[in-house]
């Protein structure tokens, strides 16, 4: 076997596996955790699936073999070096430590040119500003009805639980159409029909793990926060996160980081819960918060530390 399409598919092995347990819990989290006492975990699996499964090949279908919906535009297809393979590597690594990474600055950042992956960075760090402006007024203004100890009355549970699932699974939609590049970039830009029977097991199959482990480690900046168990408090979060990803979505082709985004949102929301709530002061909150930012940002320091190292190799091979 030739050993660019081995580490082609090293690469693509792993980063399906890191973009399934790390960002994939930035979207499905509160709904895991909002859910998990209520259904069992595969059918929460096959629910997610069936999203996943629509949103990969419909893609495929209406973007002329293209499963990355045009986020690649700036990134044409490159060999696959080993160092390549191994941006993902460390990706899985630190994920089992609970470390938000960004997928996109680890994984996708390492085939962009230094221009592009100046692009992505500030759009990603305009994500967070906006998410985190948007939900603190948002959640100054509805906090003090729509966040309750008691969340909602049991007759109204039903109506909002069907409100939590649709509205996740938008946001399940409009992420992977984000998040599908950092996969896609391994691969040729138009997969062929095979592949993409093994690509849809691949992702399917880690997203039973996902669920069997309730969202790994990740999980716990979820779980963390104020309210995210009570479905109310995560069928908005859900859908914030949504309309601020389509937007970024048809803002341009760049890719982003959606962890930026994501972390940004619970910032807000937990600032604006300090505002607020004399019970819940600004020493207790910004530790909470800032142990967040604090691993974003170290998880992008070692990002762009190795994206360097690799852009230092694949130099120093075109020198040679």
């Amino acid at each position: 076997m030739d050993l660019s399409v081995l580490y082609m598919i090293v690469g693509f092995s792993l980063a399906s596996y890191s973009v399934i347990a790390n960002d994939s819990v930035q979207t499905l989290g509160t709904w895991i955790a909002s859910n998990s006492n209520k259904f069992h975990w595969k059918t929460l699996w096959a629910s997610a699936s069936a999203v996943l499964l629509f949103t990969l090949w419909y893609g495929w279908s209406i973007n002329g073999g293209d499963i990355a919906w045009g986020r690649l535009e700036k990134i044409p297809h490159q060999t696959v070096e080993w160092y390549h393979a191994a941006a993902p590597l460390i990706l899985v690594i630190l994920t089992r430590y609970g470390v938000p990474v960004s997928t996109t600055f680890l994984v996708l950042s390492a085939f962009a040119s230094t221009v592009v992956l100046e692009k992505v960075l500030l759009k990603s760090a305009l994500g967070y500003v906006v998410a985190a402006t948007a939900a603190y007024i948002i959640w100054i203004a509805v906090s003090k009805w729509w966040e309750t100890k008691a969340d909602i009355p049991p007759t109204h549970e039903k109506y909002w639980r069907v409100a939590q699932w649709c509205t996740t699974g938008w946001l399940w939609f409009t992420w992977l159409s984000h998040d599908m590049a950092n996969i896609a970039v391994f691969l040729p830009r138009q997969v062929p029909t095979d592949v993409m029977v093994m690509i849809s097991a691949v992702f399917v199959v880690g997203l039973a793990w996902m669920f069997y482990e309730r969202g790994g480690k990740i999980q716990e900046v979820v779980l963390s926060k104020t309210n995210t168990k009570y479905v109310r408090s995560a069928t908005l979060v859900d859908l914030i996160y949504s309309i601020i990803l389509w937007y970024f979505k048809g803002y341009n082709s760049i890719p982003m980081s959606t962890t930026f985004v994501f972390v940004g949102l619970l910032t807000g929301r937990e600032l604006a819960f300090a505002t607020i709530n004399d019970k819940y002061k600004f020493k207790t909150v910004f530790p909470l918060i800032g142990r967040d930012f604090f691993r974003m940002m170290v998880g992008l320091a070692i990002s762009i530390s190795i994206v360097m190292l690799i852009h230092g190799f694949s130099w120093e091979g075109l020198a040679g």
